[in-house]
C-alpha cells in the first residue's frame, strides 16, 4: 500500500510535518540522507551552536562578573575537548528525541537520499548504492539548505571553515577572520572571541545584520566593538592564501581602492545559506524553481506538480527553523483537508549573541518605505530594576505601533534573554494587540519583561521608570 505522505528530509520542517500528518491519521514515511535525524538545525546548526554560546557565556561571566558578585572561583580555564563533548551530548539527546517521536507516531523511516521519480514515487538510495522505490499519495520536500560559498575560496572545514567546521575546532584560534556580519558570523564569532580569539568581521555591506532594524544594528555593533570584535564594513574578501602556516586574506573596499592583507589562523565563511535540492530530480519531474534555486510554491505550499509540496529553507522566506516548523504543520493539515496557515507577519527572529537580539514584525525602515505612520516607544534596560541588580543593563526594548490604530507593528529587543521575551510580543501581535493592551497587562516584578510593558507605555509617552 502506498504511503499517504512521504517527507524528504527530517529537519525541523520535515519532522514536524511528519508528526502532524501522523496525528491526523496518515501513513507517513520520512527519508533522511544523514545518519541521524534533525537536519542541519539539530546536528550542525541551532542546537550545537547554542551549547557553545551558553558555555562560552558562562566562561566569560565567571572570569569577569563573579568577583563583582562576591563569588571567588579564580581565573577559569577552557577545556575545549570537554566543552565539545558537552555540545555533542546535547546534540545526541535532541536527535535521539526525534527518532523516539517517529517511533511513537508509527512513522516509517528510510536512511538514504531521496529522488522524486514521479509525482507518486520516490527512489531511496542508501550509502552502499542500494535503492528502493516507495509510493506516496503526496510528497513534501523538506530538504533544508546548505552553506553559501565564495568563489575562489575553498572550504576545507579545518582552517577555512563554514559554520559546520566552526563548531568542531580542536583548538581556540589565536586570530579568527569572519566573512559576513550576519547571524551565523556574529554568533560563532562571539563564541570564539569569548574563548580567547581575536576576531575580525568583514562585511560587504555598510552595516551588520542586514535586514534588521538599523537602530538596533548600530547599537549592538557598538556593544560588540566594546567586547573586542573588530568590524570592517563595506569590504570584501577577494581571496585567501592558505599555503603558509597562517592564512592570508586579501580584503578590499567594496567601492574600490587599495587592498590589505589580514592574517588569520582560521577563516569562517558565513555569507548565508542556499536551498539544498541537489539530486531531488526536480527538473525531471518538472518542479519549478526560481533564480535562487528555491522551489516555487503557492500559498498552500503546493508546487506546479500535483501532490508535490515544499516547505522550509527549500522555499522562499526567512531561513529559520521555527518558520519551517510552522510550515510543516500547516502543509500536513492542508494535505489532510484542513485549513493550515502560517502568519508570515509574525515570525520572530533571534540572534543568540550576548546580549541577544530579537525582533518580530516590521522595522522602522520597512514602515517608512511602506509609508505607514507609526509611533515609537523605547525603554532601556539601564532603567530596569532586575537588569540593574543582575549587571545586565545593555540594550533596550522598542515597540512600533500604528499611529492611527495603535496596533503593534513591530517589536525589537536587545538584551539578556531577548529571545524568550520576544515571544510575548509575537503572541500579542498574533491577536492584533495594541500597544495599550501590552501596557495595561500586569507584568511580574522584578523581571526583564517589565521593560516590554514600559516600552508599550512609552508609545503613549507615559513610561513610569524613565
Amino acid at each position: 500500500m502506498p504511503y499517504d505522505l512521504i517527507v524528504i528530509g527530517s529537519g525541523p520542517g520535515g519532522y514536524v510535518c511528519a508528526i502532524r500528518a501522523a496525528q491526523l491519521g496518515m501513513k507517513v514515511a520520512v527519508i533522511e540522507k544523514d545518519k541521524t535525524f534533525g537536519g542541519t538545525c539539530l546536528n550542525v546548526g541551532c542546537i550545537p551552536s547554542k551549547a557553545l554560546l551558553h558555555a562560552s557565556e558562562l566562561y566569560e561571566e565567571s572570569g569577569q562578573l563573579f568577583d563583582k558578585m562576591g563569588i571567588k572561583v579564580g581565573q577559569p580555564k577552557v577545556d575545549l575537548a570537554a566543552m565539545m563533548r558537552f555540545k555533542d551530548q546535547g546534540v545526541e539527546g535532541n536527535v535521539k528525541g526525534v527518532a523516539f517521536l517517529f517511533k511513537k507516531n508509527n512513522i516509517d523511516t528510510f536512511q538514504g537520499t531521496g529522488r522524486i521519480v514521479t509525482a507518486g514515487e520516490v527512489e531511496v538510495k542508501t550509502a552502499d548504492g542500494k535503492s528502493e522505490t516507495i509510493e506516496g499519495k503526496a510528497i513534501v520536500i523538506a530538504t533544508g539548505s546548505d552553506v553559501a560559498r565564495l568563489p575562489g575560496i575553498d572550504i576545507d572545514e579545518r582552517r577555512i571553515v563554514s559554520s559546520t567546521g566552526a563548531l568542531v575546532l580542536d583548538q581556540v584560534p589565536e586570530r579568527l577572520l569572519v566573512i559576513g556580519a550576519g547571524v551565523i558570523g556574529l554568533e560563532l564569532g562571539s563564541v570564539w572571541r569569548r574563548l580567547g580569539s581575536k576576531v575580525i568581521v568583514v562585511e560587504f555591506l555598510d552595516r551588520i545584520l542586514p535586514g534588521m532594524d538599523s537602530e538596533v544594528c548600530r547599537q549592538v555593533q557598538r556593544i560588540f566593538e566594546k567586547q573586542g570584535i573588530v568590524f570592517k564594513l563595506s569590504s570584501k574578501v577577494t581571496g585567501v592564501e592558505a599555503a603558509g602556516k597562517t592564512l592570508k586574506a586579501t580584503v578590499q573596499p567594496t567601492a574600490g581602492g587599495a587592498a590589505e592583507s589580514i592574517e588569520a589562523d582560521v577563516v569562517l565563511v558565513s555569507i548565508g545559506r542556499v536551498p539544498f535540492t541537489e539530486g531531488l530530480g526536480l527538473e525531471a519531474v518538472g518542479v519549478k524553481t526560481d533564480n535562487k534555486g528555491r522551489v516555487m510554491v503557492d500559498a498552500r505550499f503546493a508546487t506546479n506538480v500535483p501532490d508535490v509540496y515544499a516547505i522550509g529553507d527549500a522555499i522562499a522566506g526567512p531561513m529559520l527553523a521555527h518558520k519551517a516548523m510552522d510550515e510543516g504543520a500547516a502543509v500536513a493539515e492542508i494535505i489532510a483537508g484542513e485549513a493550515g496557515h502560517v502568519n508570515y507577519d509574525v515570525i520572530p527572529n533571534v540572534v543568540y549573541t550576548y546580549p541577544e537580539i530579537a525582533s518580530v514584525g516590521k522595522s522602522e525602515e520597512e514602515l517608512k518605505e511602506a509609508g505607514i505612520a507609526y509611533n515609537t516607544g523605547k525603554f532601556p534596560f539601564t532603567a530596569n530594576g532586575r537588569a540593574k541588580v543582575n549587571l545586565q543593563t545593555e540594550g533596550f526594548v522598542k515597540i512600533l505601533a500604528d499611529a492611527k490604530t495603535d496596533r503593534v507593528l513591530g517589536v525589537h529587543i536587545v538584551g539578556a534573554d531577548a529571545g524568550n521575551m520576544i515571544a510575548e510580543a509575537a503572541v500579542a501581535m498574533e491577536f492584533g494587540a495594541a500597544s495599550e493592551d501590552i501596557a495595561r497587562t500586569c507584568h511580574p516584578h522584578p523581571t526583564f519583561t517589565e521593560a516590554v510593558k514600559e516600552a508599550a507605555l512609552a508609545v503613549d509617552k507615559r513610561a513610569i521608570h524613565m
